[in-house]
């Protein structure tokens, strides 16, 4: 297995019982439900990241709260010479500033919004979103290797 390594950093945004996702509309998690978050540019620190990542994917502000966690998922996916992404994902607990009221389109998700916890299941929704909702449930996170070999990109 030859594999293409991932890290990015992502939010955890819940109110009311609602979990803020993104739409996915490329790479592995397409067509499924995603946390607002992703790569760690260079020249960026862990919290500019995801800031800049939040503001890009969903055009609102937030205020990082709380450490989670780090996980790692390894889907199968091909990219370049790849036939795995290891996604190592750094998991924030983050609040908004100011009111939810977000249509932003960006060039890797097609907008954004809440849905609730029952929602969320393995056919619609990346492998972050499931940790998300299993430490929402639980109030535990637990560091997990997670193996997909079995992916399906949705079309």
């Amino acid at each position: 297995m030859k594999v293409h390594r991932h890290l990015g950093v992502y939010g955890i945004c819940f109110n009311e019982n609602q979990l803020l996702v993104v739409h996915k509309i490329g790479g592995p998690y397409r067509n499924r439900y995603d946390l607002p978050g992703g790569t760690i540019e260079p020249d960026e620190s862990i919290i500019q990241a995801i800031y800049r990542e939040f503001r890009e994917e969903t055009g609102l502000v937030i205020n990082v709260t709380r450490n989670i966690g780090t996980s790692e998922f390894i889907v199968r996916y091909g990219l370049r010479d790849c036939s795995h992404i290891q996604h190592i994902a750094i998991f924030l607990e983050v609040s908004l500033e100011g009111s939810y009221n977000s249509v932003l389109i960006s060039d890797d998700t097609a907008g954004s919004s809440w849905i609730s916890l029952d929602e969320i299941t393995e056919k619609n929704s990346s492998p972050l979103v499931q940790a998300a909702k299993a430490y929402l449930e639980t109030g535990l996170f637990e560091w997990i290797s997670v193996i997909y070999d079995n992916w399906q990109v949705v079309e």
